[in-house]
């Protein structure tokens, strides 16, 4: 019996070596991956004010708009991955519809956004940690930098070994994090007191900031600070029942943080008054200043220390979604090495570790020149242009199987996410940027004409079958 059982488990391990990854997660775990890849605290202590720029007092209300059309693109999401379990999320509904060419190249887009996410937060994390210092009258000067690399050291190392342990740390992370965001946004509505036509205010546009075309351009940014929420759907091979739990963790993901992103824009148009708002669309630390104002010295502090820690749970989301798709790609004639899972850990071992690589490599050569803010900005557009565009395929797939099965009603309503999705994206690259930032379109084609270039040299990348791994 002890023999047979040995066995097993050696044949166990051997399947699993060859590509097959440990099914041991549960819904926390893909919660956990999809929260630290939004990273909704980062959003609350930086994205809020391009939010707040563009549509003054009306921030809540772009947030409540943005999170119906994220919803509307996170059922496409759910649709896919109701038909298909599979770590290459995007790539593999791609496929599904449109074939191996298509998949390969939207695959390779999302592969690049959370590459982005994972290693512009690498930068934050030294950003913050130096922040958090200097209140203790200690400059660490340009040391941020090894810490920062130090970051995703440690994060390549969690992601490698055990992604049930990994999970529950980022979910740990980011929920200590909005608790101490929410705890300080409560102090500042008890302070403030606002009547009731400030608070109506906030849920009404702005004639100061053009009305409707203020709050339409503030939804640009608004949809990037759900960016990430289909995280989860990368652990389609790894979770218990992913059917049901990688739809609910997307779902809760985009309602949770969508109600998150209401109430503290709210409480920070609120805390700043509406004398204050210029001053809020043009600060680099609104969170900080508030926690200042309403708090104390003590709570900012904390506040720095608890974005530090969140900060790292988005490199570790990053990395490990990002190894994911490379996993899956390489599992479909990229790389053989690529498509193989460590026979003990069960994680996309190989995967993990070139990712590790190429995301220390890129922010060592790129982040101490540019600076930790810069270098978080600049990544972070370049993720967040391929994300939108692998949106707009998932939706625009959707659109065509529900047309395909004759369900009408349900091709009209994935449809709109594209169409929202579409007029975003052009709001982000038109008017034209200033320099840099007029060059991350032209990073993001590369990109693409790369791709191309790789299924030209491996022809077998598109003739793939796409296996269900359920």
């Amino acid at each position: 019996m002890a023999q047979a059982t040995c066995v097993a488990k050696r044949i166990e391990q051997r399947s699993r070596s060859i590509g097959s990854l440990a099914r041991r997660l549960s819904l926390p775990e893909a919660v956990g991956l999809s929260l630290a890849v939004i990273a909704p605290s980062i959003t609350a202590a930086f994205n809020l004010s391009l939010v707040v720029k563009a549509a003054g007092p009306a921030a809540p209300l772009t947030y409540a708009i943005g999170m119906i059309a994220v919803a509307l693109v996170a059922l496409s999401f759910v649709a896919f991955t109701r038909r298909v379990a599979h770590a290459g999320s995007a790539y593999a509904y791609i496929t599904h519809t449109f074939g191996g060419r298509a998949g390969f190249v939207v695959g390779w887009m999302l592969m690049l956004a959370y590459l982005c996410f994972g290693s512009g937060q690498a930068a934050l994390v030294g950003n913050f940690a130096a922040a958090f210092l200097r209140r203790f009258n200690i400059d660490i000067g340009s040391l941020w930098v090894p810490v920062s690399g130090g970051t995703i050291v440690l994060a390549w190392w969690l992601a490698y070994r055990d992604m049930k342990f990994a999970g529950r740390l980022m979910l740990a992370m980011e929920g200590l994090t909005v608790l101490a965001i929410i705890a300080l946004g409560v102090r500042i509505i008890f302070t403030v007191h606002p009547t009731v036509d400030q608070s109506l205010t906030t849920l009404r546009p702005s004639g100061e900031y053009r009305g409707w075309a203020g709050v339409g351009l503030g939804m640009v940014f608004t949809i990037l600070s759900f960016g990430g929420f289909e995280g989860a759907a990368t652990l389609g091979e790894e979770t218990v029942n992913p059917r049901r739990n990688i739809p609910v963790a997307m779902l809760s993901t985009v309602f949770l943080t969508g109600c998150f992103f209401i109430f503290v824009s709210y409480c920070e148009v609120i805390g700043f008054g509406p004398k204050g708002l210029h001053a809020l669309a043009s600060s680099d630390a609104p969170l900080n200043e508030l926690a200042l104002r309403f708090g104390s010295r003590d709570f900012a502090a904390l506040l720095d220390l608890a974005t530090t820690v969140t900060a790292f749970s988005g490199v570790l989301g990053g990395i490990a979604a990002s190894a994911r798709v490379l996993f899956a790609l390489g599992r479909a004639g990229l790389s053989a090495k690529l498509g193989e899972a460590h026979p003990t850990h069960g994680t996309p071992a190989a995967a993990v570790s070139l990712i590790g690589m190429m995301s220390l490599g890129v922010f060592l050569a790129w982040a101490p020149f540019s600076g930790a803010g810069n270098y978080y900005s600049y990544t972070g557009t370049i993720g967040t242009l391929g994300l939108m565009l692998t949106y707009v395929g998932v939706g625009g797939a959707e659109t065509v199987e529900a047309l395909h099965e004759h369900r009408w009603f349900w091709s009209v309503i994935c449809l709109l996410g594209p169409v929202v999705l579409l007029w975003s994206l052009y709001r982000t690259v038109y008017p034209v940027p200033d320099f840099p930032d007029n060059l991350w379109p032209y990073v993001t084609l590369v990109w693409i004409v790369l791709a191309l270039g790789i299924i030209r040299l491996r022809p077998a990348l598109v003739r793939a079958p796409l296996a269900d791994y359920l």
